[in-house]
């Protein structure tokens, strides 16, 4: 009998994991992600005032969809998923763009920017070699960190509480006591255990509100199964220019999803093909997005995240994170898990948030450092690129009224600090592109 040849051989993607062992597998994959839709529904929550039963629906639709994007990517339909080993998650960056346009223009004019962002993204896929060089980490850098800083004041806020009022003490104790749980966990734990370490701050957190009374836990009313809430903020109202912080981010996207393909295209054993897969997972990406306006979900974007899992266990089946994502459906149905963490305290959330979006802003380091600022778009002009993009980003986020005195539609575009860093990012990269000094102006 002739030994399988190397064309007969399954790729590491494509191996059949037997039941006994997909279990425990796919549930890794589930603690390691599950803090960020968690995290995000709450901070939204508070953001946006929702009722603990609210909140809990929102957290239904969340996991929901994370587990319906996991199993479209993982398994693939038609042109609609690369069918690699990606998990789904409400985009932290993308959730900070969400919330700004709730506060300024409100959650309808919000959710409809979703639809649009998500439209859009669908609608430039047939362009994506011509858009994604509009988008080097030199802009993604300067976007990512501005989010991050813009909320790490919103994580403030949801300290404080409503109102505007002065911070009640036993709310920034609370918030500073889940944020040293979290930093010990993160600190002392290693493997999937590390990467929950933002669950077990929160968790940590709770339990410190109840022993010491510097807060309540207050789970929503309901057992049984949960269902999302359509249209939880009514009708949506669509406005390009508010939309405008999600529709720069949603091109952005383009970039990280390239790097994403690509890297878990290797960890998994498979040929990166980034002109053939990256639309794919753009595009499932986008119609996730779509279902998740409208119940009241900010964009859902591919993540990474579990590739490290991958790498720890040398399980690289996509059939791994398809039943991570099933595991993720089943969850967001059952309505006493949504419903009890939906009465975690707001300080708490507000906690966790501060080193989520911290986070977020490190990543924009991170993304700048790789840039190389010493070459840039034309020898020597990525440091003044990034100077003056974080400039125009941090002017409307140290000084609110600085566009009062001008028309409203330039403080919708140059008040948004993402936007206005964005798009002096995206004008100057362009201009200064294979420019060096020597050339005569």
């Amino acid at each position: 009998m002739n030994a399988p040849t190397k064309a007969d051989a399954v790729a590491p993607v494509d191996e059949r994991v037997p039941l006994r062992s997909l279990l425990p597998l796919s549930a890794q994959h589930v603690l390691a992600m599950v803090a960020a839709p968690v995290s995000t529904v709450f901070l939204t929550a508070g953001a946006l005032r929702l009722s603990p039963g609210d909140t809990a629906s929102l957290l239904s639709a969340v996991l929901v969809l994370c587990g319906a994007g996991a199993l479209v990517q993982s398994l693939g339909v038609w042109r609609i998923g690369a069918r690699l080993p990606f998990v789904m998650l409400p985009g932290g960056a993308a959730t900070a763009l969400f919330l700004g346009i709730a506060e300024d223009h409100g959650a309808a004019t919000a959710t409809g920017s979703v639809l649009l962002a998500a439209a859009l993204l669908l609608a430039v896929l047939p362009l994506y070699a011509r858009v994604v060089r509009f988008f080097p980490p030199l802009v993604m850098g300067v976007t990512v960190l501005l989010i991050g800083i813009a909320m790490v004041r919103v994580a403030a806020q949801l300290i404080a509480g409503n109102g505007g009022q002065p911070a009640p003490p036993r709310a920034v104790v609370l918030a500073g006591l889940t944020v040293a749980a979290t930093v010990t966990a993160y600190v002392l734990l290693r493997g999937v255990w590390r990467q929950t370490a933002v669950l077990i701050g929160m968790a940590t957190g709770t339990l410190l509100a109840v022993v010491t009374g510097l807060g309540e836990f207050r789970p929503a009313a309901g057992s049984g199964f949960s269902l999302p809430t359509l249209l939880p903020y009514g009708a949506p109202h669509f406005d390009p220019l508010a939309a405008l912080p999600l529709l720069l981010f949603s091109l952005t996207t383009l970039a990280e999803i390239t790097g994403q393909t690509v890297l878990n295209s290797e960890s998994a054993g498979r040929t990166p093909d980034p002109g053939r897969d990256v639309p794919r997972v753009a595009r499932a990406d986008a119609l996730v997005s779509l279902v998740g306006g409208v119940f009241g979900t900010s964009l859902m974007v591919t993540s990474a995240e579990n590739i490290g899992i991958g790498r720890l266990t040398g399980v690289r089946s996509r059939f791994v994170t398809a039943g991570a994502g099933a595991l993720l459906v089943v969850t967001g149905l059952l309505a006493p898990v949504s419903r009890a963490v939906a009465g975690i305290p707001a300080a708490v959330v507000g906690g966790s948030s501060l080193v989520v979006y911290a986070v977020i802003a490190i990543l924009g380091v991170e993304m700048l450092r790789r840039a190389d600022l010493g070459q840039g778009p034309g020898q020597g002009t990525g440091s003044m690129v990034a100077a003056l993009a974080l400039a125009a980003g941090l002017l409307p986020l140290l000084s609110p009224g600085l566009y009062d005195g001008f028309p409203d539609w330039v403080g919708t575009v140059l008040g948004s600090g993402v936007v206005a860093g964005t798009l002096t990012a995206v004008l100057l990269s362009a201009l200064l592109r294979g420019r060096s000094p020597d050339d005569s102006s």
